[in-house]
């Protein structure tokens, strides 16, 4: 069901990010970039050769550290490996092959994974630097010299990863199963609630091994419609808070919500939002995935009339980013309103795909711009000639205007509000763009 993985890999410092962004930066257009809250994994959706596929950049490999740092990397970098279908193994021609190299690639033999080398900073059209020879002492074959600034050889590189990749399946290409992320902190009950959902009203459910190593991908169908509930499973309880626990859970669920059309964010009612929880909800809100706020452990709750509103106040004050997401407050163990999550899973992607004429968001622009003036600085006032969509999951609206210097960020939300209060656009978050007079095309 997922798209093919590939992992760049190599020591630090031989150009594996700046290798990423050229091979999505050709085809921007059908490139989300997924940046995590560490800042050291990077996921990006990629096409060539009519495969689309998912890259992900890795932090540098030390083989021997003892650096904590240096060593968490290397762990992070072993659990893109072992999720890879390929391994693109980057070196770098101005240092040479080097004795960490060597490590590297008995590290990368040893997972047993197809690996295509790549000799980088190949600037020169034309001539062959005789040091690129002895990268074949690495014994991983013939390897493929690329240019990460320039772009050369990067076609080369991806027909070589082409030939590793499994064949195309219909299900891979099967539109009407919602991908469904299950995302939080470590016990807040996301197997619980993927177990109950697999426990009732079942009609075909199969458990296969998902693109990670600690996710589980179960495919579930009844009458709202057919879903894959991916489960960040594998993560341990937590003995305290530390850095590395809080790293891996990020980590994980990005991975998980690469892959999604829609995120349940659970939040564990006993504990409310904290500080993870933000940051788990914030890479769901970044990547631009329609979001449902589920409060688990409902049942341990003491309440009275209040207690519910008291809670999704206190939700809304602490994920502010993402008021637009509705909240459910559900129970795991005991199934409570659980059963309401499918027509919620539904309403929101449905929510994230709509599409709106241009003619009816210029309706809305003008009656807008008539309820409260656009901006001025110096005498100057802000025009905005007119809105269009030019994209869905998440909707993507483009203003042009006269000066975008003077569209300031709270006229911006404004026109924000504005649309969502009359087309809804609940669950998901809204991207808009703004253009000036006279500039390109995206």
């Amino acid at each position: 069901m997922s798209k093919p993985m590939i992992a760049i890999v190599g020591r630090p410092n031989v150009g594996k990010s700046m290798l990423f962004n050229k091979l999505i930066g050709k085809r921007m257009s059908i490139v989300e970039d997924i940046p995590g809250v560490t800042r050291d994994r990077i996921y990006g959706e990629a096409e060539w050769a009519g495969r689309k596929f998912t890259l992900v950049d890795t932090g540098g490999i030390e083989p021997s550290t003892d650096n904590m740092i240096l060593a968490f990397m290397r762990d992070q970098a072993q659990i893109a490996i072992d999720n890879a279908d390929v391994i693109v193994f980057v070196t770098d021609i101005k240092t040479g092959m080097t004795a960490s190299d060597q490590e590297v690639a008995y590290m990368l033999q040893r997972s047993g994974k197809p690996i295509v080398l790549a000799v980088n900073k190949m600037d020169s059209v034309g001539t062959v630097n005789p040091d690129f020879y002895e990268f074949y002492n690495l014994g991983l074959g013939d390897p493929i010299a690329v240019s990460a600034v320039h772009g050369h050889g990067t076609g080369d590189l991806l027909d070589e990863c082409l030939k590793y990749f499994p064949e195309e399946t219909e299900e891979e290409e099967d539109e009407d199963v919602i991908q469904v992320a299950i995302i939080g902190k470590p016990n807040v009950g996301k197997s619980s609630l993927t177990n109950r959902i697999l426990g009732q009203q079942r009609v075909i459910v199969s458990n296969v091994a998902g693109t990670t190593r600690d996710a589980i991908d179960s495919y579930f169908e009844n009458e709202h419609g057919k879903y894959n509930f991916i489960d960040t499973a594998g993560m341990r309880k937590k003995s305290k808070v530390d850095d590395a626990i809080e790293k891996y859970s990020v980590l994980r669920a990005t991975m998980a919500i690469e892959r999604s059309d829609v995120c349940l964010i659970l939040i564990d009612a006993q504990e409310g939002v904290t500080e993870q929880d933000t940051k788990v909800a914030g890479l769901a809100h970044e990547a631009g995935k329609a979001c449902i706020i589920v409060v688990n452990k409902w049942d341990a709750i003491e309440k009275d009339d209040k207690t519910m509103d008291r809670m999704r106040e206190d939700i809304r004050r602490d994920l502010s980013y993402m008021t637009y997401a509705p909240i459910l407050f559900i129970s795991a163990l005991t199934g409570q309103r659980v059963s309401r999550l499918f027509e919620l899973i539904n309403y929101v992607r449905e929510q994230a795909s709509l599409r709106i004429t241009t003619g009816m968001l210029n309706t809305v622009l003008a009656d807008a711009q008539t309820r409260v003036q656009p901006p001025t600085d110096k005498g100057r006032r802000l025009k905005i000639y007119y809105m269009t969509q030019v994209g869905i999951r998440p909707p993507h609206f483009v203003a042009f205007c006269n000066d975008k210097q003077l569209f300031h960020f709270s006229y911006r939300r404004y026109l924000e509000n504005q649309i969502r209060s009359v087309f809804g656009l609940e669950g998901t978050p809204v991207i808009m763009t703004v253009r000036q007079k006279g500039e390109e095309d995206m």
